[in-house]
């Protein structure tokens, strides 16, 4: 079977990302006798400089891992700030806001992503902080070749810079040509004074110095100072963030248990309830039992599933912490037999354009209050929603999908899958002392009280990011994820059904033409419905289009390359042999090993 690229093999190290010099940094550190949590954040930080649209170290990452000493246990490293203690719905509804805005000081969340990966590098790596800082200061402060997509960003957001954004304006300003040299010496001067600031210092001890340093020091000082000055945002106006000195010094990157759901000798672990991740897991547990890969019914049964799952999303997701009103998220009703035999039912012959949320235990579902659709921007013009890199940005910042994703196994049996997103370049001002700007992440609540996704202090926002890891047999065999905000858990399904339920090769199961529905709500700013929606690529066939318009289906057809951008790893526990494989679309994603 002919793939855009081979399945990689080995048995020293695997990694795959979105961008090849991560994934290229991420090896290295294998080759230098790190392991694979040491190689996942080299890679991360090298991601902030390389794909500065699509994350940076004011961002966020939920981290899914297996450690080789652990017996096969699987955990998550949440790295999804909080909302600050300010940021209370009363207070957004006194600044004339129906929803958080997309962009702007206004909508950042506490930064998680950087403790995150000092916890993960403290806890599981081998490596000091000079080691895996090294590759990203390299790239910043001598330069990489600069991606197509950061150009056009930057091209759609120049206005914005030029008028309003003028600390972006001097980093991004004029737009630097695609492949040419771009650095970003304020970021690179930042890892270094971090460096010199914890030099000297055993590994643990400079780690920990660098969590406070960034919590309270002089980055700390810096993302304060920049969060309070308002700034222009995608409401019209401009706003400050609610981000306290105590805020920042109050977080931390956090361990949990992963919400695990079994299907045909498959284990599926994700992260919880206050992410997307379970929605993976309902659509499982919806599939009919013998359904064939690829049979006649097989893209409209997944739609259908997406649209029951993704209804119990607005309806049961959210972070319970502190003053959470919802509870708990009700996951061990929503994965049971009896609930998903009840909802399976509701999959009809023909598409449904509902949002249908369930009961799960008896509870009565709420729905927040949706906003009026854009009908220009309808299914079925012809158009793809998101495009070839995953990327789609408006003149005013405003994003939807743009995140990264990385892999990584090593000899040892390691697994690590992460999926670094926010502090985009384009979605709020960078801080010119540091060099990268703060995420948007409270964007995906809601300003209606009583919600499970309610704006509420101290409760993380529902974030869309959502890496995977798969056991057969108790042991980790399969890390993988993609970017593309609410997709990710349509694109992510589609592959791993592929090689599980279709016997398709890794990189066959990624070049696998996809597919994704827009039938619920967008978790981005403006929140946005298109009932009955679905997006094919052009590979998919006229046959399969005219399948799906028969079944009522509103069907766009997209690029031939444009759903999706799968990474992934895995391992056989038998035979000790790693893969890897990485998607073509977008052209910079890329998988190494040996």
């Amino acid at each position: 079977m002919f793939t855009t690229r081979p399945t990689l093999q080995g048995t020293f190290g695997m990694v795959s990302s979105t961008h090849w010099l991560a994934s290229q940094s991420a090896m290295a550190v294998l080759e230098g006798g790190g392991n694979a949590f040491d190689a996942a954040v080299a890679a991360g930080f090298v991601l902030h400089v390389v794909e500065p649209h699509l994350n940076g170290p004011g961002g966020e990452v939920p981290i899914v891992f297996a450690a080789a000493d652990g017996g096969g246990r699987v955990q998550v490293l949440c790295g999804q700030g909080p909302a600050p203690a300010g940021a209370t719905v009363d207070h957004y509804r006194s600044l004339g806001l129906d929803l958080v805005p997309g962009t702007g000081p206004v909508s950042a969340a506490v930064p998680g992503a950087f403790d995150a990966w000092m916890v993960l590098l403290r806890d599981h790596g081998t490596k000091s902080l000079a080691e895996v800082l090294d590759y990203a200061i390299g790239y910043a402060e001598r330069g990489h070749p600069l991606l197509p997509q950061v150009t056009r960003t930057v091209e759609t957001v120049r206005e914005l810079f030029e008028t309003e954004w003028t600390g972006s304006a001097e980093l991004y300003l004029p737009a630097p040509q695609p492949g040419a040299l771009f650095r970003n010496p304020a970021l690179a001067a930042t890892w270094r004074r971090l460096l010199a600031e914890t030099a000297g210092l055993p590994r643990e001890a400079a780690i920990e110095a660098a969590r406070r340093i960034w919590r309270e020091g002089f980055i700390g000082e810096a993302i304060l100072e920049s969060a309070a000055r308002p700034a222009l945002d995608s409401s019209g106006r401009r706003h400050a963030s609610t981000l306290t000195g105590d805020d920042l010094a109050g977080y931390r990157a956090g361990y949990e248990e992963p919400a695990v759901h079994e299907w045909n000798g498959w284990e599926v672990c994700k992260a919880g309830g206050w992410s997307q991740g379970p929605a993976f897991l309902q659509q499982l547990a919806l599939l009919p039992h013998g359904l064939a890969y690829d049979a006649p019914e097989y893209r409209h049964t997944l739609i259908e599933g997406t649209k029951l799952a993704m209804a119990d999303r607005e309806a049961w997701y959210g972070d319970a912490g502190p003053g959470g009103a919802a509870g708990s998220v009700p996951l061990s009703d929503l994965l049971s037999r009896e609930y998903n035999d009840q909802r399976r039912e509701l999959i009809g012959d023909t598409a449904s354009y509902e949002l249908r949320p369930g009961s799960p235990g008896g509870r009565k579902p709420v729905l927040p209050e949706l906003p009026a659709g854009d009908a220009s921007a309808g299914p079925g013009t012809g158009e793809p929603t998101v495009s070839v890199d995953g990327l789609t940005t408006r003149p005013s910042g405003g994003t939807r999908g743009d995140t990264c994703h990385l892999d990584v196994v090593d000899r040892w049996g390691n697994m690590v899958a992460a999926t670094p997103s926010g502090g985009w370049l384009q979605s709020n001002p960078v801080i010119p002392a540091l060099g990268f700007p703060l995420g948007t992440r409270l964007q995906m609540t809601w300003l209606q009280p009583g919600l499970p996704n309610s704006l509420t202090p101290g409760r993380r926002p529902r974030t869309t990011l959502s890496p995977s890891l798969a056991r057969r047999e108790g042991e980790p065999v399969l890390a993988f994820g993609t970017p593309g905000g609410d997709q990710q858990d349509q694109w992510s399904l589609h592959f791993f059904l592929a090689v599980a339920l279709g016997g398709l090769t890794l990189q066959a199961a990624i070049d696998e033409p996809n597919w994704h529905t827009d039938s619920f709500p967008s978790s981005f700013h403006p929140r946005t419905t298109e009932p009955g929606s679905v997006t094919v690529e052009s590979r998919a066939g006229e046959a399969a289009f005219a399948e799906l318009r028969r079944r009522g289906h509103l069907v766009t057809v997209g690029d031939a390359w444009s759903e999706g951008r799968l990474c992934t790893v895995a391992r056989d526990p038998r035979t000790g042999v790693l893969s890897a494989a990485a998607n073509p679309r977008g052209m910079q994603g890329y998988a190494v090993g040996r």
